[in-house]
């Protein structure tokens, strides 16, 4: 009796979900396009993904990617101008 009462408890659930489910499915359908063009200009600006750390999201919302290794710094090219003072 347990069984068929948690058989028909599984088909109800599965009835009341069937909608919800349906418009997920449409859901996914519609949001392909933009999802697809996200990737694409991501892996633009991304050259090696496995370079970085999984995205943390911060408590103020704020998503940061960190490279598993920094990038070592470069010391800025400087040119003086011809009076021997430089621009800043």
């Amino acid at each position: 009796m347990m069984e068929r009462g948690l058989r028909l408890f599984m088909e109800g659930l599965m009835e009341e979900m069937e909608p919800a489910l349906r418009d997920l499915e449409g859901l996914a359908e519609d949001a392909a396009p933009f999802l697809r063009e996200m990737q694409r200009s991501l892996g633009e600006v991304v050259e090696d993904f496995d370079a970085y750390e999984a995205p943390e999201i911060l408590p103020n919302g704020d998503i940061i990617i960190r490279r598993k290794e920094p990038l070592t710094p470069t010391e800025p090219e400087v040119t003086p101008n011809d009076d021997g003072s430089i621009d800043l």
